[in-house]
């Protein structure tokens, strides 16, 4: 007993906490406390004592937010799956209100005018970099609005490092359309924009989903009013 009392008090002094003493040398933390509650440290001891006890305290924080963070991620994987089983089946209806929903957010629906007169020539016009949103709007133009798919022009807006012809075949790829319906793409960043984005962000940059139909232009101007006015009878 008196070998780990001696051993014991050697690391007291030196500044090990009782806890270190505990896992080397196996003797009880109330026993160390009773031992050496009275023995006086010095200021290296000390300053050791409180940095092991930053140290700890910082080590528990980081494990925590770790926890925590797992935690988070848990109960949010648990909130979307529950809320994705919320969507039935999709209806033809359903689709049709998507889409004009997708027109009405994301969609060109300003006349245009020249010199103060309106163009009587408009077109269908939807600019987005989000594969799903592309696919769906064209889903909704062929199969809600009736849109002949070979009617259906797109339009990349790249930037400077993107290779043209991998994004002319991944959007060709989503929307289903020939490279025949690709035209020239178009490299519209600003010189004062340059070097500052990311090579990363938009990777196949963004399109243009364009129909040359002025009449088709104006109907879905009406859906959209008429989904308007439908949201304002439910307030």
């Amino acid at each position: 007993m008196n070998y780990l009392y001696n051993e014991a008090l050697a690391l007291r002094i030196k500044g090990y906490s009782y806890n270190e003493i505990n896992k080397r040398l196996g003797i009880a933390k109330s026993t160390l406390s009773s031992w050496f509650s009275d023995v006086k440290l010095s200021p290296n001891a000390i300053s050791r004592l409180k940095k092991r006890v930053s140290a700890g305290t910082l080590n528990g924080l980081v494990r925590r937010n770790k926890e925590q963070t797992v935690l988070a991620r848990n109960r949010a994987s648990e909130i979307q799956s529950k809320a994705r089983l919320e969507v039935r089946e999709l209806t033809n209806n359903d689709l049709l209100l998507i889409g004009v929903a997708l027109y009405w957010a994301e969609g060109y629906k300003r006349l245009k005018r020249v010199n103060g007169r309106e163009i009587t020539a408009h077109s269908v016009s939807l600019t987005n970099s989000d594969p799903e949103i592309v696919s769906s709007f064209i889903q909704f133009l062929c199969k809600s609005l009736g849109v002949d798919r070979e009617k259906i022009v797109i339009e990349m807006r790249l930037f400077e490092h993107i290779d043209a012809n991998k994004a002319i075949e991944y959007w060709s790829h989503i929307t289903g359309l020939s490279r025949s319906q690709f035209r020239k793409p178009l490299y519209p960043v600003s010189s004062a924009s340059k070097g500052k984005r990311p090579k990363n962000r938009l990777p196949y940059g963004t399109v243009q989903v364009i129909v040359s139909d002025t009449k088709l232009f104006h109907r879905l101007l009406g859906l959209i009013q008429g989904l308007k006015d439908k949201l304002k009878d439910m307030v």
